[in-house]
């Protein structure tokens, strides 16, 4: 068996918990988990999602994300309207008050981009997230999204 410290899983676990270090503070100011922010962000690239798609692309189970869209909701940060072909599928939008926290958040997240470049650098960064796509490409993991972040 594999070095521990070479276990793959383990170093993108790692690697993970150092990214998110500089940004929980950030979202805990603003009484958003990580998932509740990525749920939001994903809705900043489309005009709505059926559920599943959402989950899709922000990488959240559907029990989760069901218990996650109701405290956004409840909060006025996403709206769930009514498909028209299918009534039984909700569409998930987010909603004006869900903009103006994103609005309120982005500065500050774009700050953490930064020092994360500076520390890192962007050349190492930009083949890092080249490097990450391929794998996840070649294991089938991709949403097919090629946003920048």
């Amino acid at each position: 068996m594999r070095a521990f410290r070479r276990s793959l899983p383990m170093a993108l676990l790692k690697a993970r918990e150092a990214v998110m270090a500089r940004f929980r503070p950030l979202l805990h100011e603003h009484d958003l988990t990580e998932q509740q922010w990525r749920v939001l962000r994903a809705l900043t690239t489309a005009d709505e999602f059926r559920a599943g798609e959402l989950a899709r692309v922000s990488s959240i189970s559907m029990p989760s994300l069901s218990r996650i869209l109701r405290t956004l909701e409840k909060r006025g940060l996403i709206q769930r309207g009514i498909e028209d072909k299918d009534l039984r599928a909700a569409q998930i939008s987010i909603t004006p008050s869900g903009r103006d926290m994103i609005a309120l958040i982005a500065p500050h997240s774009e700050r953490r981009y930064a020092e994360i470049t500076a520390a890192f650098g962007a050349d190492r960064l930009a083949t890092l997230y080249g490097l990450l796509d391929e794998l996840a490409d070649c294991l089938g993991g991709s949403d097919g999204g090629d946003e920048e972040e």
